[in-house]
């Protein structure tokens, strides 16, 4: 049993990867064909070019565009490890409260008990 929760939960990870990269990859496209967009519409409003250097200030564009929207998601990546370590530390510190809560709490009814059911006999 031990094996097949284990070879069930590496298909879980592996799927996990699989869905995570076809995210990534629409996600880029996506910000291509945004880029795409605005560069033309950046170029648009450049009477003065000719189709040839038009195209170069739209691929420049989408390239900036693109370079710019990965470097925003690798900082909201780096934010969101960050904060995910931080949760996890707070509750880490939270079991451990309710833990030794919990035991001081059975201690002290076990201490009741010891005190109580011995003056009973």
């Amino acid at each position: 049993m031990g094996r097949v929760a284990r070879g069930r939960r590496g298909q879980r990870l592996q799927a996990r990867a699989l869905i995570g990269g076809i995210e990534g990859h629409l996600l880029v496209a996506a910000a291509c064909e945004e880029g795409r967009r605005a560069a033309a519409r950046f170029s648009t409003a450049l009477d003065g070019l000719v189709p040839h250097q038009r195209r170069r200030v739209e691929e420049r564009y989408e390239s900036e565009y693109l370079a710019l929207s990965r470097a925003s998601w690798r900082r909201t990546a780096e934010r969101a490890g960050r904060l995910r370590e931080e949760y996890e530390e707070r509750y880490r510190a939270l079991r451990r409260r309710l833990l030794a809560g919990c035991l001081l709490g059975w201690c002290a009814a076990l201490g009741c008990l010891g005190v109580l059911l011995p003056g009973r006999a």
